[in-house]
C-alpha cells in the first residue's frame, strides 16, 4: 500500500502507490479521502496512551508524572505507525477485501 514499507522514513511515510498491486484497487477514491483518518488517528492514538499508562503506572509502579512521560514519548515514536495504521482502518471501513477478484487477476 505504502511506496516504503518502513514507516519511519518520514519523507515517505504516507506516499501511497496510486493503485492495489494484487486487485488494482484504486487507493485515493478522492482528493480528500484520507482526511477522515485523523479521527482514527486520535482513538488508535488514545489506544497507543492508554496501553503506555498501563504498562507505566499500573504494572512497573511509576509516578503520574513518569506515566506521562512514558504516554508522552510512547505517542512520539508510534506516531507514524499510528498515521499509517489510521489509514488502512479507514480505507477498509469503505473497501472490502476480494480474494476472488484477486485469484482472477493473478491468472
Amino acid at each position: 500500500m505504502y511506496v516504503n514499507k518502513n514507516p519511519y522514513v518520514l519523507k515517505d511515510t504516507l506516499k501511497m502507490h496510486e493503485h492495489c498491486s494484487h486487485c488494482n484497487t484504486k487507493y485515493k477514491i478522492e482528493p480528500s479521502f484520507f482526511y477522515g483518518a485523523m479521527y482514527v488517528s486520535y482513538a488508535v492514538g488514545i489506544a497507543f496512551a492508554v496501553a503506555a499508562f498501563v504498562i507505566s503506572h499500573l504494572f512497573l509502579g511509576s509516578g503520574l508524572i513518569t506515566a506521562f512521560i512514558a504516554i508522552v514519548c510512547t505517542l512520539i515514536i508510534f506516531t507514524p505507525i499510528i498515521m499509517r495504521w489510521s489509514r488502512n482502518i479507514w480505507i477498509n471501513m469503505f473497501m472490502s477485501y476480494n480474494k476472488d477478484l484477486v485469484k482472477k487477476q493473478e491468472h
